[in-house]
């Protein structure tokens, strides 16, 4: 009995560390949904181009998973969140100098290079939290680790839309009387305020690096995988399914946070404000927070592919409801689907990367790939907004939930020889 204290106060301590990184990196990714209307303005950017924005920023999550795998293969799990830190360190950073000349590709680099290091942290704390403890809580400890970084995902769209939006909206017909020096120095001014919040964000990366230095983490070993060879992977269909299921469920989720200020706007709602509409995004990101809390305890009563199926048939639902409602009932529609999707990604994971063994580093760099669709759902949507209209865009997610269904229902099995 003392010995099995011992060792659980022995996860406690590098476990709240993680849980630490994960509030501030959700916090800085969500941001980003509110980046998106404030840089569409101060850039003067189409529904299209704006989207990108979570392009260059999941992007990063593709090119370097694999990368980041490997480092963290060789140099081990605390080399990768230093390494992490110190990376999104210098791309918070880059937001000055993009400011400044206010040139829409640098940001774009900037959030690259961001995610880059997110890429780092997120390869690195989801199987080190998996591995620390009793392979039977491994979906309980990483949806109570994601319960934290939600806090810090439902704070990040109050707290961006006080800095970078206006409490009363300027009507485009106010911008398009400006002179082009009024338009200029306007611009300019929309420009500038990001600067001290990622300068901040940068400060603060740089210090947990350094804490991280003097603080001593438990060495976390996985099996050894005798003939190694990446190729092998593939042998797991559970594992590969899974990675398409990441992209759905990241997909969908982004694109819909990210439309969602735009999609209120459309309604034209009296009274109902860019700043007041981000106050969704903050609600969805509170009920992904309070699906997580409850989800760690419902996780050890229930199967996990059950959950999952509830949790895909009603974000399914609430999309469509969206789609073919209208006025605040579609908009709460959205909201509410955090709730559905709170515990999708620690369930895909853990049963994607079930009775791996030593595969399981690489596999974890496969599902960070599947981010991807974070990548690639927002300009679909985008594109679909442009040609069609907005309302049409969120058939893009329809779809997805419809696969990440389908992955709780018969992708997750774990094929026997």
């Amino acid at each position: 009995m003392r010995q099995e204290t011992t060792k659980q106060t022995s996860i406690i301590v590098p476990l709240l560390i993680v849980m630490c990184l994960m509030f501030f990196w959700n916090m800085s990714r969500n941001i980003n949904d509110i980046l998106i209307p404030h840089l569409k303005r101060a850039c003067q950017l189409t529904d299209l181009q704006s989207s990108l924005i979570q392009s260059a920023f999941f992007g990063a999550y593709f090119l370097l998973a694999l990368p980041a795998g490997q480092f963290i293969q060789k140099k081990g799990y605390r080399a990768g969140m230093i390494t992490g830190l110190l990376t999104a360190a210098i791309g918070a950073a880059l937001f000055f100098p993009a400011a400044e000349i206010r040139y829409y590709p640098l940001f774009l680099l900037a959030l690259f290079v961001m995610a880059a290091g997110f890429t780092f942290l997120e390869v690195t704390a989801t199987p080190y939290i998996s591995k620390l403890g009793d392979a039977s809580g491994a979906s309980s400890r990483l949806s109570l680790s994601a319960a934290v970084g939600s806090v810090g995902a439902t704070i990040a769209p109050y707290v961006g839309s006080l800095l970078l939006l206006h409490e009363k909206d300027i009507p485009q017909s106010t911008i398009d009387a400006f002179n082009p020096n009024q338009l200029q120095e306007f611009l300019t001014g929309e420009a500038n305020l990001v600067k001290l919040p990622y300068l901040g964000l940068a400060g603060l990366f740089i210090a947990m690096a350094i804490l991280l230095l003097f603080i001593k983490l438990p060495t976390i070993k996985d099996e050894e995988q005798t003939k190694y060879s990446f190729k092998n992977i593939f042998q797991f269909p559970h594992t590969i399914l899974g990675v398409v299921a990441v992209f759905c469920y990241v997909g969908a989720e982004v694109g819909i946070v990210s439309f969602l200020i735009r999609y209120s706007k459309s309604m034209h709602l009296p009274g109902l404000t860019e700043q007041k509409s981000a106050l969704f995004i903050s609600v969805f990101m509170g009920l992904v927070l309070f699906g997580r809390l409850v989800g760690s305890y419902i996780l050890k009563k229930f199967a996990p592919s059950k959950m999952l199926v509830v949790s895909a048939s009603g974000a399914f639902v609430l999309v469509l409801m969206a789609i073919l409602s209208t006025g605040y009932f579609s908009i709460w529609s959205l909201a509410v689907i955090g709730l559905f999707t709170s515990i999708m990604y620690p369930i895909v994971f853990t049963l994607s990367i079930k009775n791996l063994g030593g595969y399981t580093k690489t596999a974890s760099s496969l599902l960070i790939m599947g981010i991807v669709g974070g990548a690639i759902i927002p300009p679909i949507m985008g594109q679909i907004s442009d040609k069609a209209g907005i309302r049409f865009a969120f058939i893009a997610p329809l779809v997805c939930y419809a696969y990440v269904l389908f992955y709780a229902l018969k992708g997750h099995v774990v094929k026997t020889k």
